[in-house]
């Protein structure tokens, strides 16, 4: 009698929007790009994908450059955004190299045209994409500078149709207040939008953070770097903190 491979568990979500920090690329250090950080988030993608979830991934560029840093230091605010959407190109063809080393075939397309190294930003292109079961990496943000890659995250999860953002930082969820500063704050399993406002709680910027809300995009705070977190999410499971409506 032959016997039955398992099935793998069903996933809770069909499509996602992955929202990558610059700063998570850099490592413990949060600067350059580290190639052990960028092959783990390439093998926690591709262990969502192996579950048959569909994945979009919006990254950052704080590791390379910072446009509002820039400007601090007497960079022109615009030429400096500019300069930092070019950065989360870098860190896109970083995590496109890990990912396709890991065999998931991944397609990088950018807000700001450079044929040679990546597509256009074409919402129906991007979807067929992901039909072809390939992961779909969004660079240099929304294309315009003022604008933060959290937006271009909130931005593309809804044209691409995601059924959640799922936003990886390096801690594990929404907290009243710093948890690295206070020993006494207290971690939100769930949260509303309002409650978020009212409580100036830091999900996103407040452009981001609009466009969510007002298109009930429900996003998930979450520690990326605890052992298959990604994957735990994905399935379903009570992991971080979900802010919904």
């Amino acid at each position: 009698m032959k016997s039955r491979t398992p099935k793998s568990p069903a996933p809770k979500y069909r499509r996602i929007l992955l929202k990558l920090s610059g700063e998570a690329l850099g490592g413990k250090e949060g600067n350059g790009i580290s190639p052990e950080a960028v092959h783990d988030m390439a093998r926690q993608v591709a262990e969502v994908r192996e579950l048959g979830t569909e994945v979009v991934v919006v990254v950052g560029g704080g590791n390379i450059f910072r446009g509002l840093a820039g400007s601090e230091r007497g960079i022109e605010r615009a030429t400096g955004d500019y300069m930092g959407m070019l950065a989360t190109v870098i860190n896109a063809l970083a995590l496109q190299d890990a990912l396709e080393k890991q065999g998931v075939p991944t397609r990088v397309q950018s807000a700001i045209t450079m044929a040679q190294i990546a597509e256009p930003f074409i919402r129906r292109r991007a979807v067929r994409h992901l039909e072809k079961g390939r992961v779909v990496i969004f660079g240099a943000g929304t294309g315009n500078p003022y604008f933060s890659t959290d937006t271009a995250a909130a931005l593309r999860a809804n044209e691409m149709g995601a059924e959640v953002i799922l936003k990886a930082t390096k801690v594990d969820g929404i907290y009243n207040k710093d948890p690295k500063k206070h020993k006494d704050a207290v971690r939100y399993e769930q949260v509303s939008y309002r409650e978020a406002l009212e409580k100036q709680l830091k999900v996103m910027d407040a452009a981001a953070f609009a466009l969510c809300m007002d298109n009930k995009m429900p996003i998930v705070v979450f520690d990326f770097f605890a052992e298959h977190n990604l994957r735990r999410v994905v399935l379903g499971e009570t992991v971080g903190t979900l802010v919904t409506t």
